[in-house]
């Protein structure tokens, strides 16, 4: 069995998935990134992507995001092939990425943040050069879609810049999710959170998989997988090596196969 096979089970059974990757392969010069990758993320379902440094996770979310375009390979999303469509496109299918840096802009509020580059305009008879911003409008989608997912802020019109890093990450991940309808890739949502904000955005993720959004999660730490996620994929030097239940029982395989210890398998 090779390291790509042990990845390739669907999780949904017969449910189709959200996304499929197969043999994914991705090299910068003589550095082999992703050494063919697969796998699969049902609707619904939280997979973990674990892995050391290096170890392949963001060069893969972003061959998934259209951000790298893979040397050979496939990245399927609900049956379409979507190999090598640019971020613009990638997200146009409901797919929505939240990187460690957040890529907020500090100096504006929620609103105009989650509608950066998408700003509600009208009337719409006059032509889109002439039309107004919609502040009100935004502030109200904005509004509702915090009120739906449950997060709290302690002011809507405050800066994001003079929120914590929970409330910051909350704004980030409820973005995505505002434009998002199928799948939610988040590159260590709680790094250098406490943790009641940690919870916070653990809370998040828990509402997506509700809402049947599939999500990936890469994070380092192992309790808030183990709290989440549905399902664990392990890479090391571009290669999956093994995928299991993130259980307390796996929790030493899990690790094994993180530190090059066990060989590639199923659990």
């Amino acid at each position: 069995m090779t390291a790509a096979e042990t990845v390739s089970v669907p999780a949904g059974g017969a449910t189709r998935p959200v996304l499929e990757v197969r043999d994914a392969s991705k090299r910068f010069g003589a550095v082999v990134a992703l050494d063919g990758v697969s796998l699969d993320v049902g609707p619904g379902e939280v997979l973990a992507l674990l892995g050391d440094n290096g170890a392949g996770k963001s060069t893969l979310i972003k061959a998934i995001s259209g951000v790298h375009r893979l040397d050979s390979g496939s990245v399927t999303l609900d049956g379409v092939d979507i190999t090598g469509a640019t971020a613009m496109t990638v997200r146009s299918h409901g797919v929505e990425t939240v990187y460690q840096d957040l890529a907020l802009f500090d100096n504006l509020d929620p609103a105009a943040n989650f509608f950066a580059g998408r700003e509600l305009a009208g009337p719409a008879w006059l032509p889109r050069g002439l039309r107004f911003m919609s502040h009100r409008r935004m502030a109200e989608r904005t509004a509702e879609l915090l009120d739906r997912l449950q997060v709290r802020l302690p002011d809507l019109d405050a800066a994001v810049a003079l929120m914590s890093g929970g409330q910051r990450q909350a704004v980030a991940v409820a973005r995505a999710v505002a434009f998002s309808s199928r799948l939610v890739i988040l590159d260590e949502p709680t790094a250098a959170l406490g943790l009641r904000e940690s919870a916070r955005v653990l809370d998040l993720v828990r509402r997506l998989k509700d809402d049947g959004v599939a999500v990936i999660l890469i994070s380092h730490s192992m309790d808030h997988v183990m709290a989440v996620a549905d399902r664990a994929v392990v890479l090391r030097r571009g290669r999956a090596v093994g995928q299991t239940a993130p259980t307390a029982e796996n929790h030493g395989q899990l690790v094994a196969w993180i530190v090059g210890a066990a060989d590639a398998r199923t659990v």
